[in-house]
């Protein structure tokens, strides 16, 4: 039997109110855990899932947050126009408070700190990125290995790319495209349409998180989480449109808008930084994953099946 499965050791979400980390929460039960939930704000929780309220951003709340935690999901982060200023200072804290318990971490990624990159992205292509949230992704992983090499406690990392699925509307094609496809509005595609551009289905994402915190040997390590196929975004449309019953043909947002709109707008401001995965291949080699654990990414028209209403 894996390790903790059926157990009464305690598996604590960080930011387990939001989209991935509400996720996580529900995988936990699914799988049989004892589940605590920490956040800003109450939700909605399932039944036997422990809810406490705390604002990490405080050392102290963390670390009470987190006392008697087994595993820990760092699931939160900032408000995205505050990633640079706020970031390290939660990600520390987190990692202090899962340290002081003797707890093992496992870390959700985006797959920023690579940069701009030619061919399928690997766990092993270089942290190139060069600009302020991809720099700061690459700065705070190569904390979280350090303290692993270092001896200070346990970490594993999984990297998800851009996600789609049920709650998933706080990313680049949940709200403008999924969610608006759902609303029977007209979407929106960042970018081309023409590029191919790898998205992870929301459920997958923690399933493979869940399945870090199961397995103490993938500590150490980062791992790419099941993703799909690199569909294009007419691709990813099409097969939208033939789950929907209807045509479905996205707007897209080029450079030029994004830099005039920024103007006014903050938030699609600080999206100008990772425009270009949308403007050339978006590839995700996620290999290292499935043949470690022996798991697959959700079919993308089930992905989509599920995420739509």
């Amino acid at each position: 039997m894996t390790e903790g499965i059926g157990s009464q050791e305690l598996h604590v979400v960080v930011g387990g109110t939001g989209a991935i980390g509400g996720a996580v929460v529900d995988e936990l039960v699914r799988r049989g855990h004892r589940v605590r939930s920490i956040g800003r704000r109450e939700a909605a929780v399932a039944a036997g899932v422990e809810q406490r309220i705390a604002d990490v951003m405080d050392p102290q709340q963390a670390i009470d947050a987190i006392e008697g935690a087994s595993v820990v999901y760092q699931c939160a982060a900032p408000e995205y126009t505050r990633w640079v200023h706020e970031f390290p200072t939660l990600q520390a804290n987190v990692a202090d408070a899962a340290e002081r318990a003797n707890a093992r971490l496992v870390v959700i990624e985006n797959l920023y700190m690579y940069g701009p990159s030619q061919g399928p992205m690997l766990e092993t292509t270089p942290m190139a990125a060069t600009g302020k949230k991809g720099s700061l992704r690459a700065s705070l992983s190569r904390d979280l290995l350090e303290r692993h090499q270092g001896g200070r406690q346990r970490v594993a990392i999984g990297r998800a790319s851009d996600y789609y699925g049920p709650g998933a509307v706080n990313s680049a094609v949940g709200e403008q495209f999924f969610a608006a496809v759902a609303r029977g509005k007209g979407p929106r595609w960042m970018g081309r349409l023409d590029q191919p551009h790898a998205l992870s289905f929301l459920p997958d994402i923690a399933a493979g998180l869940v399945t870090l915190g199961e397995h103490p040997e993938a500590d150490g390590q980062a791992w790419h989480l099941p993703v799909s196929p690199a569909l294009t975004g007419k691709e990813w449309s099409d097969r939208t449109a033939a789950i929907a019953g209807r045509d479905v043909r996205p707007s897209t947002v080029t450079r030029p808008m994004l830099v005039a709109l920024g103007l006014f707008m903050p938030l699609l401001r600080e999206l100008r930084e990772t425009l270009y995965q949308w403007e050339r291949p978006w590839l995700v080699d996620d290999s290292k994953f499935r043949s470690a654990f022996g798991v697959e990414a959700t079919d993308p028209d089930e992905a989509i099946r599920r995420t739509l209403p």
